[in-house]
């Protein structure tokens, strides 16, 4: 969440900023019951200090004391409420983009940075599903639509990424994790994804449990409430992952690129405020890194600030080239969530002999998108590096 005194003490600046994100009014909401709440709360206390008598009380004061407990005990229910409604506004709002994210609201509005690669020139570019052997109708049938199945060869490539990614993440300083996928409410909400993006996530009701989309969730759910003796801290998340993906219908239908399910090997740094920006640039080299040892071309481009996720301040995707789409699409990207994720999780850091709030960043090293991407751009040739880890030099269906 944002930081409340900052924002009362900066009004007009957090509302500049989070306009950008469409949430002005979210703000101003919050601000008019924050008011309501403050103005409470010295009316309470006065009301209980008038209940603190010394010395045998009079029967008038007796009879004052009752009326005083009376107004106290409706003072404390509109407090209770206000402070509901204020907590309630508080969860609405979004982290504040940076000011050097760029305008707008959509992925068109994000601003290209760099290129890497050159995209390939095929002649009869096949699509991944005509390369690698994926099997999406009985999965239809087994699970439903959006779901496929990995076989053979494919699966040896794509269990080959994710080691790839691990030990390049692992070279860089990036402990590796195996994390839980079910969490429960409170690290869902203290990662941001709720409640803005409660439709994209399965729930097991049953047991109050959601299933991730992400490891982000849980690599910042694994130091909740604790306070850290030493910083940074770097991990690196292997997941399979789960979205709903609301609001996509019609949208990349064909094959694996939009899909129910997902395999993932994520990155999350606990850092200093002062560290994080030079941390989200650090962790973007990690990924282009990664991309490079794969030979994929690809762009980075800076998320627009309305396009932003709501705990992100500033976000860059890494887009590869896909042929038969003849455009670059999303690969990975890393987002720098300040203190968004750690003010909600409850985690602090020793800054000296006080206790200070740590900024988090996330950012994707791999996910079974550049598995497609290699399929596609090499046509079912490997690369080199993935052989060591018990790729084959050639796809075979």
């Amino acid at each position: 969440m944002i930081d409340a005194r900052a924002a009362r003490n900066d009004p007009d600046g957090f509302r500049r900023r989070l306009a950008r994100k469409g949430a002005a009014d979210a703000f101003d909401a919050w601000l008019t019951v924050d008011g309501q709440w403050r103005a409470l709360v010295p009316r309470v206390d006065e009301l209980r200090g008038k209940t603190k008598l010394k010395g045998k009380p009079t029967p008038e004061q007796l009879e004052a004391l009752r009326d005083v407990k009376e107004q106290l005990q409706q003072a404390e229910r509109e407090l209770a409420e206000a402070e509901a409604a204020r907590d309630e506004a508080l969860a609405q709002i979004p982290n504040p983009p940076d000011d050097a994210a760029p305008d707008g609201d959509t992925d068109e509005d994000a601003e290209e940075i760099r290129r890497w690669g050159e995209p390939p020139t095929l002649t009869d570019a096949k699509e991944h599903t005509e390369i690698g052997r994926f099997d999406m109708e009985r999965a239809g049938r087994l699970s439903g639509s959006r779901f496929g199945f990995m076989i053979g060869d494919t699966a040896l490539v794509a269990m080959a990424l994710y080691r790839f990614a691990l030990d390049l993440t692992a070279q860089a300083g990036f402990l590796p994790v195996l994390p839980p996928v079910l969490v429960r409410e409170e690290a869902m909400y203290g990662s941001g994804f709720f409640p803005t993006d409660r439709s994209n996530i399965y729930a097991v009701g049953s047991d109050d449990l959601y299933l991730t989309g992400t490891s982000e969730v849980a690599l910042a759910g694994l130091h909740m409430g604790e306070i850290l003796e030493e910083l940074p801290l770097y991990y690196a998340g292997y997941s399979t992952n789960f979205r709903r993906e609301a609001g996509a219908a019609g949208k990349d239908t064909r094959g694996m690129f939009r899909v129910h399910q997902f395999n993932k090997v994520e990155m999350f740094a606990y850092c200093e405020p002062d560290r994080s920006a030079d941390e989200h640039e650090r962790i973007l080299a990690v990924e282009e890194k990664i991309l490079q040892g794969l030979e994929l071309p690809y762009r980075v481009v800076s998320v627009a600030a309305g396009d932003l996720g709501a705990p992100a301040v500033k976000k860059y995707d890494c887009e590869g080239w896909f042929p038969t789409q003849e455009r670059y699409r999303e690969l990975t990207s890393t987002s720098n969530t300040t203190d968004f994720q750690a003010r909600r999780l409850g985690i602090r850091y020793r800054d000296g002999k006080s206790l200070a709030t740590p900024h988090t960043l996330n950012g994707t090293a791999v996910t079974d998108r550049a598995l497609l991407a290699l399929l596609e751009n090499f046509q079912g040739d490997v690369p080199d590096v993935l052989r060591q880890y018990g790729a084959p030099a050639v796809v075979r269906r």
